[in-house]
Order: structure tokens, then C-alpha cells, then sequence
């Protein structure tokens, strides 16, 4: 069992070889059987695709318009922030139901010594964080030593959090927020670098995103050809890549025609390249993937499950926080029912996004797919007049499908 401690500790992927090992030749996949053979990953991509087509087509082109299309960053950016940090907890074989009303008591806090008590924007953002961090803390530590489950844990958190945030609302909405607080979640760089009818910098980031995301899956490729594993023909590698600068380039163009580059879309990119390296690349991740797809393995292995546990519920209150600031910030003040349903949008990012029911299996980019999937259903059919009560309906038949669709691969892959 050392070697699986040494593997985890030296950074070798999980099944991977060294290369001085003997294994099987490097090869080409075939394309059609890669998709196939990926279903969980790459099906979120094409129905992501597909819905978004559906709702240009249905809308007349007004969804993917510059305006709605900043307008779905600004209003899903808490659920994504908070399905980062949903992923990681589903990962290691958790739940957090709590983070709802951690939203509403961390923008509560701030909005008191902000509002309240008149102190600077950026004390209510730190004392927010710090609640937030508290919070994980406390919840962790049940977790984690007491060895209470998580959904217990959480589910009590739910409504101890949510009583303190009446508790130091006094039952009263309060509002509004100086300027700087305001532009968290509202604000937008405009004209760093000029342009004419368009915004050169939104432009430039594009371009940079492009060329990392480029530089990452070469990295990758190099990576998978050193340990002897199959990789996509190159006609079909370079197919990807352009693929996806398209897209970028074009959402890209739509914010420079609009308003330009949100704050918050900076703040959003910041953490998901942060945590999809340190769930990829880190001595912290891969004790994640083990302690959710092997506790007893990962336990043998050397893991402290414990610590890890303890860390996981941190970084999911630390998360909320800023979920909450941003929050409070596009409300404009802190009302006691803030966060009503908001660890429901953020489990269901992270399960359409193709987390497993039992731990073990999620990423980072398919939370914010399934996230982003979840905001254009819901923005596009608000564009369509459809009724809130169906609304709802139709996103929990999304979570029900991507679950049995989770159901679905196991049977297929032979799992139990």
C-alpha cells in the first residue's frame, strides 16, 4: 500500500504509470469512441450546446444577445462560486445543505458593520470571510472528529445559520450599500485599453484564456503520450482546441460589445483556475478523489481522512462567504430570507455537471457547465414568459435525468 501513499504524494495520476514502467503503446482514440466512452464528461458539453442553440432558436437570437448574456453572469455567479466548493464536498462523499443560509448570515455580518455601523466596504468583505471561514470550521469539525454525517451537520447548520441571520438582522432588511461594495458584483471594466465600439481589454482576456486553455491541454497531451496513455489523433485534438477558442472569443465579443468585462466574471475566473489546479495537480486533490472513491484504500494509504474532511467543510464555508458578499453586493443589502434554495442550485450544478451520487468523480469545469446549463435553461425561459411554477418543474427533472444519467454509466461500466 506504500506505493498508492507515494503515487499520491509524487503527483502521478491515479492508474497511471511511471514511465520506466512497461504498458501499452500510446495510441490514437478513435473519436466516435472516446465520446462514447466519456459519456458522463463530454455529455455535458453537447447538451449544454443543444440548449443554448434551443433557446437562440426559440428566442430569436435574443439569449445570446451582448445584454442577457451579461445579464446570466451577473445573476448566476453566487450559484457558481458556491458550486465550486459543492464539488469538492460531493467529491469526497458529502453534502453541505447549509450554505444557503451561510450566504444570507455572511452578507447579514456585512451588511451590519457596512450599513449599520458605517465602517469601510472592505471591513464588511473581510469580517464576511472570516464568518464564512468560522463557519466551515465549526461544521468541519463535527464532520470530521466527532464523525457526525454530513448531512446532519449541515442540515442543522441550515437552520442555525439562518436563525443568527434573523438574530443579527433584527428581522429587518437592510439596504443600500455605499459604491465600492456596490461594484463587487455590478461593476465592469470598461476602456482600460480603448477600442472603437468595443472594449480591447474584454477582448484581450478572451485571447489570454484561449492560450492557456491551449497550453493546459498540450501540457496534458505530452503528459498522457510520457505515461504511455491513448490520446486523441491530432486532427481531432486541434478540432477541440479551436472549438473552444471559438466559443471563448465569441462570448468574449458579445461582453466587449456590452458593457464589458464584469468584475465578478474576473473574480468567478480566479477560482475556477485556482481550484481546478489544486484539485488536478495537488497533494490535497488527489487525497479528495481517494478518500471519495476508496475510503478504506485511502485510509491505508496514509491519507489523513480526518484533516481532509476538516479542510473540505472550511473551503465550503470560506466559498459561501464570498457567495454571500457578492450576493448582499448585486441585492444591495442583506434581507433574512437571502439564500432561500441556493444549496439546491449549487448540489444540482455539481450533479448535471457529472459528479457521482457516491463520491469519487467531479470536476471543476463540469460544475460550472452544469451551473451555466441550469442558469440558460431558467434564463431562457423567464425570456419566454414560461410560468414560475413550471420553471421549477423543468429544473428538477434536469437534476432527476442527470442523476439517472450518472445511474445509467455505472450499469454500463459494470459498476454496483
Amino acid at each position: 500500500m506504500s506505493g498508492t501513499g507515494d503515487l499520491l504524494k509524487k503527483g502521478a495520476a491515479p492508474g497511471s504509470r511511471p514511465p520506466q514502467t512497461p504498458g501499452p503503446r500510446t495510441g490514437t482514440a478513435n473519436p466516435f469512441r472516446a465520446i462514447t466512452d466519456n459519456l458522463r464528461e463530454s455529455g455535458i458539453y453537447i447538451a449544454f450546446v443543444v440548449v443554448v442553440l434551443l433557446f437562440a432558436f426559440l428566442t430569436d437570437g435574443l439569449s445570446l444577445s451582448p445584454g442577457n448574456i451579461t445579464n446570466i453572469i451577473l445573476q448566476y455567479s453566487y450559484v457558481l462560486v458556491l458550486a465550486i466548493g459543492m464539488v469538492i464536498v460531493i467529491v469526497a462523499g458529502h453534502i453541505d445543505l447549509s450554505v444557503g443560509s451561510v450566504v444570507a448570515l455572511t452578507g447579514a455580518v456585512s451588511a451590519q458593520l457596512v450599513i449599520g455601523s458605517g465602517r469601510p466596504w472592505w471591513v464588511g468583505v473581510l469580517a464576511a470571510l472570516a464568518v464564512g471561514i468560522a463557519i466551515g470550521a465549526w461544521q468541519g469539525f463535527w464532520v470530521a472528529f466527532v464523525g457526525i454525517p454530513a448531512f446532519i451537520v449541515t442540515l442543522a447548520g441550515m437552520l442555525l445559520f439562518r436563525g443568527l441571520t434573523y438574530y443579527v438582522l433584527d428581522n429587518v432588511s437592510l439596504s443600500p450599500f455605499p459604491g465600492e461594495y456596490n461594484q463587487i458584483a455590478t461593476g465592469f471594466l470598461n476602456g482600460l485599453l480603448g477600442g472603437y465600439g468595443y472594449d480591447a481589454f474584454t477582448l484581450l482576456i478572451g485571447a489570454l484564456a484561449v492560450a492557456g486553455y491551449a497550453v493546459s491541454q498540450i501540457r496534458n497531451r505530452v503528459a498522457r503520450v510520457r505515461y504511455q496513455q491513448t490520446v486523441d489523433a491530432v486532427p481531432v485534438f486541434v478540432l477541440k482546441i479551436v472549438a473552444v477558442a471559438a466559443v471563448v472569443m465569441a462570448f468574449a465579443w458579445q461582453l466587449a460589445n456590452s458593457r464589458g468585462m464584469p468584475i465578478v466574471l474576473i473574480i468567478l475566473a480566479v477560482l475556477i483556475l485556482t481550484y481546478s489546479l489544486i484539485m488536478k495537480s495537488s497533494v490535497f486533490g488527489r487525497q479528495v478523489y481517494a478518500i471519495g472513491g476508496n475510503l478504506a484504500a485511502a485510509q491505508l494509504s496514509g491519507v489523513n481522512v480526518r484533516k481532509v474532511n476538516f479542510w473540505i467543510f472550511v473551503n465550503m464555508g470560506f466559498l459561501a462567504a464570498i457567495a454571500g458578499v457578492i450576493f448582499s453586493s448585486r441585492s444591495n443589502g442583506a434581507q433574512p430570507g437571502a439564500g432561500n434554495s441556493f444549496e439546491l442550485d449549487a448540489i444540482a450544478a455539481a450533479f448535471i455537471g457529472g459528479a457521482a451520487v457516491t463520491g469519487g468523480v467531479g470536476k471543476v469545469t463540469g460544475a460550472m457547465i452544469g451551473g451555466l446549463l441550469v442558469g440558460v435553461i431558467s434564463n431562457g425561459m423567464q425570456l419566454l414568459g414560461v410560468e414560475q411554477s413550471l420553471q421549477q418543474v423543468i429544473k428538477g427533472l434536469v437534476l432527476l435525468l442527470a442523476v439517472a444519467f450518472d445511474v445509467y454509466n455505472k450499469r454500463r461500466g459494470g459498476v454496483r
